[in-house]
């Protein structure tokens, strides 16, 4: 989009990077201007002194041509005389001398005779006007009076008013970019003729070097010059030697303005004498890349090749914040080639770019991240109650990633399975299968959710959950909620079996292992299909261990990793050392556990009298089936 703006250079772009050059022009504030420029200035003083001179002439007879406004001619002879004869290098006369004085014809003689003895170092003001018709515009070069035209040079105060009105280019061209298309000749700009009458040709195009607001380059007031004392401070003094002094309006009544970066009233001689000033040092400022369409390659290639480097920023607070920095820096860097080096870069653009983009990259990031929560949660929410969810996302504000990404962790794995289930399923109809299997795994998984743990997974008629995992409360505390939620799932059995005797249903039976130990946790599975899960050797165990509650005829086995925690909690029948499958010699120590301390046995024992009888019913039946 930022190429494409620069590109394309609409006017509000334009408009745009202006008015970062004003400010930049009052960033820096005001400089020293060359001295060699000297403004003679029409202003409210010297209009004033000529009011009051008017009023008792014998007592100022030499203020004689500046009795009332426009002026005697005759008085810009008179001080132009004096000018070159005290050292200046040349006179430029910001005036339209056009038509003849109203004074008469001696008055214009006057003047002629100045300039001729000049000797080609006097400018005389010429314009480029237009007026409206029915036909149409119509464009004309407006000179000074005949007279003066053989004994002075010519040039434009024209200038090229930018999209915002203020005058930002250096009119050298101007003659070649407008009059000559026109068919009018083709003058010099106001400041080319200048340093050609001061002998100091032009050097540069571009646009003007300003050096300050109104009244930066020194004003001496016109009257001085006339005056005879006033004058005769200024010779000895040498205010004008080897000047170039420019004669212009500045008094506010003679409303002569022009809009530049500094000033919204800048008198026109002023903004002549920055453009004198500018090509006097060779100071023009000028486009690294004047062409538009080359200007937005410019900027598609820096923003992109930043763009590139902010990419390296995984973060996306940092990576906005770093594109804001890099926006302002941008800014700091076309400021400092502004004013160092003349060069202007596009400004606006390149730094709203930059911005737009870190903006994005954090609203994308922030809506990634919730939409990443929000997964998460949904996933978690399958598993774990939705409080411990809650408490999850919250307690892993900064770094819930890394559940998502995988980590190491200890946790204890239960496993339990419902026993000759596959019998049962055989001897029932699907949907009875299926609905009373729905009713013990509800039960079991209340349990579990109620103790904290994490649902991991349903194998078939099999059920797997963690404690520690995703979230932990410490090991005993995860230790301890695993075997609660076990004792759990036994109360709720039995709870499930005394409903099923009542409505004539088979009696199903289970079996738990839980086993403690390192797993590695994390949100595993295909992009279709994903689950948060553990795995490890832990799982391993724990599911053997679950697997010999059948063999050792009980409902509930701990491992003696997990034992070593609750000891002090829980009371338990020890079963004695045991080979688990695919574990070659190695033997584990088993529990089966009775119940919390202090608790009520009576439970413990009518599920082992019922597991008792059940598992004999189940051999008699084999033998009998055998």
């Amino acid at each position: 989009m930022g190429a494409t703006l620069t590109g394309f250079n609409p006017e509000f772009v334009q408009r745009w990077d202006r008015q970062m050059q004003v400010s930049f022009y009052r960033w820096r504030g005001p400089i020293a201007p060359p001295s060699e420029v000297v403004i003679l200035a029409i202003d409210e003083d010297s209009l004033n002194q000529g009011n009051l001179a008017a009023k008792a002439p014998d007592r100022y007879p030499e203020l004689a041509p500046l009795y009332r406004f426009p002026w005697q001619r005759q008085a810009y002879g008179q001080a132009i005389s004096r000018l070159l004869a005290a050292g200046a290098r040349s006179v430029s006369v910001d005036i339209l001398l056009t038509s003849p004085s109203s004074y008469g014809n001696k008055d214009d003689l006057a003047l002629r005779q100045s300039l001729e003895k000049a000797g080609g170092r006097v400018v005389l003001a010429a314009a480029h006007e237009y007026s409206g018709s029915d036909g149409g515009l119509q464009h004309h070069l407006v000179k000074p009076n005949p007279l003066f035209l053989g004994s002075s040079r010519l040039g434009l105060i024209n200038f090229f008013p930018d999209v915002d009105g203020r005058i930002y280019h250096l009119a050298n061209n101007y003659g070649d970019r407008v009059l000559r298309p026109l068919g009018l000749e083709a003058l010099p700009s106001f400041a080319d003729a200048t340093l050609q009458a001061a002998q100091l040709p032009p050097t540069q195009y571009g646009e003007i070097f300003y050096y300050g607001g109104r009244n930066t380059f020194p004003y001496v007031p016109f009257w001085q010059v006339i005056d005879n004392k006033n004058w005769e401070f200024h010779r000895k003094n040498g205010t004008f030697q080897d000047k170039i002094v420019l004669i212009g309006a500045t008094a506010d009544s003679l409303q002569d303005f022009k809009r530049t970066p500094f000033s919204e009233r800048m008198p026109g001689v002023e903004v002549h004498a920055n453009a004198i000033a500018t090509l006097l040092r060779g100071l023009a400022l000028w486009p690294l890349v004047p062409d538009p369409g080359l200007r937005g390659v410019f900027v598609f290639l820096g923003v992109g090749a930043i763009a590139i480097v902010l990419l390296r920023w995984k973060n996306p607070l940092w990576q906005c914040a770093n594109a804001g920095a890099i926006a302002l820096g941008w800014i700091a860097v076309t400021y400092i080639c502004f004013h160092a080096s003349g060069m202007i870069l596009p400004i606006l653009v390149p730094a709203i770019a930059l911005t737009l983009y870190g903006i994005t990259a954090l609203a994308v990031g922030i809506l990634r991240e919730q939409l990443e929560r929000l997964r998460l949660y949904n996933t978690l929410g399958r598993y774990v109650a939705e409080p411990i969810v809650n408490e999850i996302l919250n307690r892993h504000a900064d770094d819930f990633r890394s559940l998502v990404k995988g980590r190491k962790v200890k946790a204890a794995i239960l496993f339990s399975d419902i026993r000759s289930f596959t019998t049962f399923s055989l001897t029932r109809e699907p949907e009875e299968v299926v609905e009373q299997l729905n009713v013990y795994l509800e039960a079991m998984v209340e349990a579990i959710l109620a103790e904290g743990g994490t649902l991991d997974k349903f194998i078939g008629d099999a059920v797997m959950a963690e404690f520690g995992s995703p979230i932990s409360y410490g090991e005993k505390e995860n230790t301890l909620r695993a075997v609660r939620a076990a004792l759990g799932m036994r109360k709720a059995l039995v709870q499930l079996q005394q409903e099923w005797r009542e409505q004539g249903k088979e009696i199903l039976f289970n079996g738990i292992g839980i086993h403690y130990g390192e797993v590695i946790a994390g949100d595993i599975g295909s992009s279709k299909r994903r689950e948060f899960a553990v795995i490890g050797d832990t799982v391993n165990v724990a599911s053997r261990i679950e697997g010999l509650t059948g063999k050792l005829s009980v409902d509930i086995l701990i491992s003696e990793a997990l034992y070593e925690w609750v000891r002090d909690e829980i009371e338990v029948v020890e079963m004695g050392l045991h080979s688990l499958k695919g574990r070659g010699d190695n033997k584990i120590k088993l529990y089966s556990v009775v119940g919390l301390k202090a608790g009520d046995r009576q439970l413990y024992r009518q599920m082992r009298e019922a597991l008792r009888q059940y598992l004999d019913f189940r051999q008699r039946s084999d033998r009998a089936s055998g």
